[in-house]
C-alpha cells in the first residue's frame, strides 16, 4: 500500500484519540503500557550497557542494507515494513531496537578510537621528525648552490678551451674513419661483379648487405644517398642472376651449386619465393626441353634450318616426325625429360637431408612472414604430380602423332619397353598410374597388334601349306625358352626346369623381375633409356650332325665306360626292342649301351613350322608382358595360333579317318566339340572368304577392331603336294604323320609350361577363359593321335582280302583241329611286314613309345574287326568249328606278343566275346544283342544266321531286334 495512505491513516487515529471526553484524559492503558515499555528499555539499556556480548549481539542484528549502500533510504525502508494500520507500540519497539543498536555501535567506535590512540601519537611524532629533516635538506641545498656559484667563478676560460679542442679532435677522427668507409663503399661495385662472375652468390649477397647496412649508417652524408640507390640496383641484378642460376638446376642438378643458391636466397630472406620460382622453372623446363628435342629432329628430317618450325606448336611438330627417326627422337626426348625428373628428385632429397641437419631453420622473411620446413615440403610434394603430368602429356602427344602399325616387331617392342619404363619411373616419382600414357600406348598397340596378328596368321597358313612335315633336328632337352624370342624371359629371371615346372621366384602381377629403383640406380650418371645393343646370344638349338650320324655315334661311344655293370640283363640279349624310337640299333654291346643310356634324352619331334609358331609364342608373350592393357586380347590371339595348328593337323592327317568312321569312337566328345569351336571361330568359310576379299578391295584402309571376326578368321590351309600320304612303302606318310602329331604334342607341353605366367598376366576376371582353354583344348590335343594313326592302320591292311580268305574256311568240321588256319599266318606276315616298315621309318624319324603303341593298337583293332567279320561270314558252324575259331585267334595272340610289347593286347575281348556268343542259349541271345552295340548289324546277322540251336521264330525275332538297333544307331 502507498506510504502516504499509511501516514494519513496514522494521523487520523491520533486525532480521534485527542477528541474524546475528559474521562478519557486519564492515561489509557496503552499510554501506560508505552511508558512502561520505555522505562523497561532504559532499565535494560543500563543493565546491559557494559556487557560486550549484548553489544556484539546488537551489532550482529543490524540489517546489512544500512551500511552496504550509501544511497540507502532508511526511512522509506522502515515505512514499507509496517502494515497499513500503524500502531504506536510497534513503532516505539522498533525505535528502541534501533536505539540499542546505535548505542552499541557508538560504544564500539569509541573503543576502537581508544585502542588506536597510541599508534596515532606515534605517527604524529614521525610527521614532526620529517618536517625537521626537510628543513635541514633545504639548508644544505642553499649551502651547495652558494659553493657552486663560488666554484664557477673560480675556473678560468683556458681550461674550458682545452676540453673543447679535445672534443673537436675526437670528432675529426670519427670523420676520417667515415671517409675511409665511404671510399671502400665506392669500390664495392667492382668486387660484387667479380663475385657474380664466379657465381659466388652467398658472398655477393653478404657483401651487398654489409654495404647496404654501412650506407644506412652514413646516410646523413650527401654522397651516400646515390650509393644506396646503386646498391639497391646491384641487389636486383644479383636476384636476377640467381634466378637464372636456379633455372639451370632443373636440367643438371649439382649439389654444391644448389647449396650456394639456397644459401644466397636464405641471406636475402626469400627462401619461400625461391621454392615458388623453382617450381615454375621446372614446369618451363619440361615444355622447353621437349619442344627443343622434337624441333631438332624435325629440322634434321626437313633439311631446313631457317627457323620456320620454331613458330609451330608442339603438337604440329610431332606430326612432322618421320618414322625412320621416330625411335631415336623418342629416346632422346625421354632422356631429356628424365634429366628434369631426376633433378627434381635430387632437389627433394637435398631439402630432406638438409632439414635433418638443421639447415632450413625458420627465418624472418619479407612482410614479416616466417618460412618453415612445412611450406617447402608441401610445395615440393605438390610439384611432383604437376611435373609428371606435363611429362606424361608431352610423351603422349608424341606417341599419338605417328602411326606405328607399320613398324617392325622389334621396333614396336622397343617403343613399348621405353613407354613402360617411363610409366615405372612415374610410379616411383609420384605414385602415378600414368593413365594418359597407358591409354595412348593401348591405342597404338591395338592398331599395331591387329595388323600384326592378321599377318602372322596368313604367314602361318603359308608355312603350313608349304610344310613338308619333315623332322627339324634340334638338341636334346630343347624347350621354347632356348629360342631367341624368349630371351627376355631368361633375362628377367624366368627359368624352365626340366621336370616341366617353372621358377616363380621373381615376378609380380604378371611381370617378371623386381621393381627397379631408377632414381638410385642412375643417380650419378646415365639414364634408364641408355639402351645398349643386345648381345646376340644366338640359338644353339639345332643338332649340327643330324639324326643318327656316325660321328655323333662315335662321340657318344667314346664317352661310355668299359663297365657293363649298369646295363640290365635284358639289354645284353641279341634282340633289343626298338619301340623307344632311338637311333637304328646295331647288334653289338656298344650300340645297346648307347641305346640304354640315351633313353629319355631323345630330342623333341618338331618341324620348321613348329619352330615358327614357338617364335610367335615368344613375340606374343613379350608383347603381352610389356603391354598389360591388352594382355587378354594377346592371349586370345595366342590361343588362336595353337587352334589353327591343331585343326590343320586334324584336317591334313585325321579328317579322312574321321569321315570314314561310322561312330564316335575315334573322336571323343570333348575333342569333337573343340574342333567344332575352332572351325567356327578361326576359319573362314567359302562365302565369308569371298566377302572378305571384296571388303578388303573396297576398304583396305578401314580400321578393324582387334576382336573383329574379319581380323581373327583366316582361310583353310591345303596340304602341300610334296606330302605323299598314299604310298604304302612309307606306311601312308607315317613319318609325316608322326612329325605333325608329335610336334603338336610338343606345342601342347610348351603351352603348359607357360600356364602360370599367362594366368598372372591377365586380370582375375579373365582367368576362366585361359583355364577353359587348358582344360578343353590342350587336354584333348593328345586325343588327336587316335584318328591320325587310325588312318594308317585302316589303309595298311586290306580288310576285304582277309575277310574273303576267312570266308573260304570250313567251320562245319566234325573233329577238333590241332592246326590253325592259313589266314592267321597271312595276318602275321602282314604284321611282320608292318613292323619292318615301322623300323624303316624309325631310321629317319624317331618313333616314340606312345606312337608305337598307338599304331599297334589301331592295327590290332583292325585285325580284331577282320576276325569278327570273317567269323560272321560262316554259313554253317559246328562246335568243332567254334573251337577252330578260338584256336586261330589264340595262335594269333601268341605270335602277336612276340612282335610287340603292348600289354594288354587291346580288343581281344571283342573277338572272344563274339565267339562265345555261339554257345549262348536262346533265351539270352536277345539281351546279349541289345547290350553289345559295338558290333555291326552285319556281324550280328551272321551270328544269328550261323547259330543252329535256335528256332526259326526266335531267329526271326532276333533279326528284327538287330534291325531296330541298327536304326537307332543311324
Amino acid at each position: 500500500m502507498d506510504l502516504k495512505k499509511k501516514f494519513l491513516s496514522f494521523l487520523t487515529e491520533i486525532r480521534e484519540n485527542t477528541s474524546k471526553s475528559p474521562e478519557d484524559d486519564i492515561p489509557s492503558e496503552v499510554d501506560w503500557s508505552v511508558n512502561t515499555s520505555l522505562a523497561k528499555f532504559k532499565e535494560h539499556s543500563l543493565e546491559y550497557a557494559q556487557d560486550p556480548r549484548v553489544d556484539q549481539e546488537a551489532i550482529a542484528n543490524i540489517n546489512s542494507q544500512f551500511y552496504n549502500d550509501d544511497q540507502f533510504d532508511v526511512v522509506e525502508y522502515n515505512l514499507q515494513r509496517f502494515s497499513e494500520k500503524l500502531e504506536l507500540s510497534t513503532i516505539e519497539k522498533e525505535r528502541g531496537i534501533y536505539a540499542t543498536q546505535l548505542k552499541a555501535v557508538s560504544r564500539r567506535v569509541s573503543e576502537l578510537v581508544l585502542e588506536n590512540h597510541p599508534a596515532y601519537q606515534t605517527e604524529l611524532q614521525r610527521v614532526m621528525e620529517l618536517q625537521q629533516c626537510l628543513e635541514s635538506a633545504s639548508e644544505i641545498c642553499f649551502k651547495g648552490r652558494r659553493h657552486l656559484h663560488r666554484a664557477r667563478r673560480g675556473f678560468t676560460s683556458s681550461s674550458l678551451g682545452l676540453l673543447a679542442n679535445y672534443r673537436k679532435r675526437q670528432q675529426l677522427a670519427t670523420l676520417l674513419k667515415s671517409l675511409h668507409t665511404i671510399k671502400t663503399l665506392q669500390r664495392t661495385d667492382v668486387r660484387l661483379r667479380e663475385l657474380l662472375e664466379e657465381e659466388d652468390y652467398p658472398g655477393a649477397i653478404q657483401l651487398c648487405l654489409e654495404c647496404h647496412k654501412a650506407a644506412s649508417t652514413y646516410r646523413h652524408y650527401t654522397c651516400i644517398s646515390e650509393l644506396s640507390s646503386k646498391l639497391q640496383d646491384t641487389l636486383y641484378m644479383i636476384d636476377e642472376s640467381m634466378d637464372v642460376a636456379l633455372s639451370k638446376t632443373c636440367n643438371h642438378f649439382d649439389e654444391d651449386y644448389y647449396f650456394r643458391i639456397q644459401t644466397a636466397y636464405r641471406l636475402m630472406g626469400k627462401t619461400q619465393a625461391a621454392i615458388d620460382q623453382l617450381h615454375m622453372h621446372f614446369i618451363s623446363s619440361v615444355q622447353n626441353t621437349s619442344f627443343t628435342k622434337v624441333l631438332g629432329y624435325v629440322e634434321l628430317c626437313s633439311g631446313v634450318g631457317d627457323g620456320s618450325f620454331q613458330k609451330r606448336q608442339y603438337t604440329d611438330l610431332c606430326k612432322c616426325i618421320k618414322p625412320e627417326v621416330f625411335m631415336p627422337c623418342l629416346i632422346d626426348l625421354c632422356k631429356a625429360l628424365w634429366e628434369v625428373l631426376n633433378s627434381y628428385y635430387k632437389t627433394i632429397n637435398w631439402h630432406q637431408q638438409h632439414d635433418k641437419d638443421g639447415y632450413a631453420e625458420p627465418v624472418e622473411g619479407d612482410g614479416g612472414t616466417v618460412l618453415n620446413q612445412d611450406y617447402i615440403h608441401q610445395k615440393l610434394e605438390q610439384g611432383l604430380s604437376k611435373i609428371w603430368s606435363d611429362v606424361q602429356q608431352k610423351v603422349k602427344v608424341y606417341l599419338l602423332s605417328t602411326d606405328l602399325s607399320h613398324f617392325k616387331y622389334d621396333e614396336f617392342i622397343q617403343v613399348l619397353g621405353i613407354v613402360n619404363r617411363l610409366i615405372e619411373i612415374g610410379d616411383e616419382f609420384c605414385g602415378s598410374k600414368s593413365e594418359g600414357l597407358e591409354e595412348s600406348i593401348r591405342k597404338q598397340s591395338i592398331n599395331y597388334f591387329r595388323s600384326y596378328h592378321r599377318a602372322r596368321m596368313d604367314e602361318l597358313r603359308m608355312f603350313l601349306e608349304n610344310e613338308g612335315w619333315e623332322l627339324c633336328p634340334v638338341k636334346s632337352g630343347f624347350t621354347i625358352l632356348m629360342l631367341q624370342e624368349f630371351r627376355f624371359m631368361r633375362q628377367l629371371g624366368y627359368s624352365s626346369a626340366e621336370n616341366g615346372h617353372e621358377d616363380d621366384a621373381g615376378g609380380k602381377s604378371g611381370q617378371f623381375g623386381e621393381k627397379t629403383e631408377f632414381f638410385k640406380k642412375y643417380s650419378s650418371s646415365g639414364s634408364p633409356f641408355d639402351f645398349q645393343p643386345d648381345d646376340d646370344e644366338g640359338e644353339d638349338v639345332l643338332e649340327v650332325n643330324g639324326f643318327g650320324e656316325e660321328r655323333n655315334d662315335r662321340r657318344m661311344v667314346s664317352n661310355d665306360t668299359d663297365s657293363d655293370d649298369d646295363i640290365p640283363d635284358e639289354l645284353k640279349q641279341d634282340f633289343i626292342d626298338e619301340r623307344t624310337g632311338e637311333q637304328p640299333q646295331k647288334k653289338c654291346l656298344t650300340s645297346r649301351r648307347r641305346n640304354y643310356r640315351n633313353v629319355g634324352k631323345q630330342p623333341p619331334i618338331i618341324t620348321n613350322t613348329t619352330l615358327n609358331v614357338c617364335r610367335l609364342f615368344g613375340k606374343y608373350i613379350q608383347m603381352m608382358m610389356v603391354l598389360q592393357p591388352i594382355a587378354f586380347d594377346v592371349i586370345i590371339c595366342l590361343t588362336k595360333l595353337f587352334d589353327y595348328y591343331l585343326y590343320t593337323v586334324y584336317t591334313f592327317f585325321a579328317a579322312e579317318a574321321d569321315a570314314s568312321s561310322t561312330n564316335d569312337v575315334l573322336l571323343g566328345s570333348k575333342l569333337r566339340t573343340t574342333l567344332k569351336r575352332i572351325r567356327e571361330n578361326v576359319f573362314l568359310e567359302d562365302d565369308q572368304l569371298h566377302q572378305q576379299v571384296q571388303s578388303e578391295s573396297l576398304t583396305s584402309s578401314a580400321p578393324v577392331a582387334l576382336g573383329d571376326d574379319r581380323c581373327d578368321k583366316v582361310a583353310h590351309p591345303h596340304i602341300s603336294p610334296a606330302v605323299d600320304l598314299d604310298q604304302s612303302n612309307g606306311l601312308f606318310g607315317l613319318a609325316s604323320r608322326i612329325v605333325a602329331t608329335e610336334s603338336l604334342m610338343f606345342l601342347t607341353e610348351q603351352f603348359k609350361l607357360l600356364q602360370n605366367k599367362l594366368e598372372n598376366a591377365i586380370p582375375v576376371a579373365k582367368k576362366p577363359f585361359l583355364q577353359q582353354f587348358y582344360s578343353q583344348t590342350l587336354s584333348t590335343a593328345v586325343e588327336l593321335r587316335r584318328p591320325v594313326y587310325r588312318s594308317v592302320a585302316t589303309r595298311l591292311i586290306e580288310v576285304e582280302h582277309f575277310v574273303q580268305m576267312m570266308s573260304g574256311v570250313k567251320w562245319d568240321v566234325k573233329e577238333i583241329m590241332s592246326q590253325h588256319s592259313s589266314y592267321v599266318d597271312a595276318l602275321l606276315q602282314e604284321l611282320q611286314q608292318f613292323n619292318h616298315r615301322l623300323d624303316t621309318v624309325a631310321k629317319s624319324v624317331p618313333v616314340p613309345t606312345a606312337v608305337r603303341h598307338a599304331l599297334w593298337e589301331h592295327v590290332i583293332r583292325v585285325i580284331n574287326t577282320i576276325f569278327v567279320d570273317g567269323f560272321s561270314t560262316a554259313k554253317k558252324c559246328t562246335n568243332e568249328g567254334r573251337a577252330l575259331m578260338q584256336l586261330d585267334f589264340q595262335q594269333f595272340l601268341i605270335k602277336l606278343e612276340k612282335l610287340t610289347d603292348l600289354r594288354p593286347i587291346p580288343g581281344r575281348e571283342f573277338v572272344e566275346t563274339y565267339v562265345k556268343a555261339y554257345y549262348l542259349p536262346e533265351t539270352q541271345l536277345e539281351s546279349w544283342i541289345a547290350d553289345h552295340k559295338e558290333y555291326s548289324s552285319r556281324q550280328l546277322m551272321g551270328l544269328v544266321q550261323c547259330i543252329g540251336h535256335i528256332s526259326k521264330k526266335m531267329r526271326q525275332k532276333l533279326i528284327t531286334t538287330i534291325e531296330d538297333v541298327d536304326k537307332v544307331k543311324r
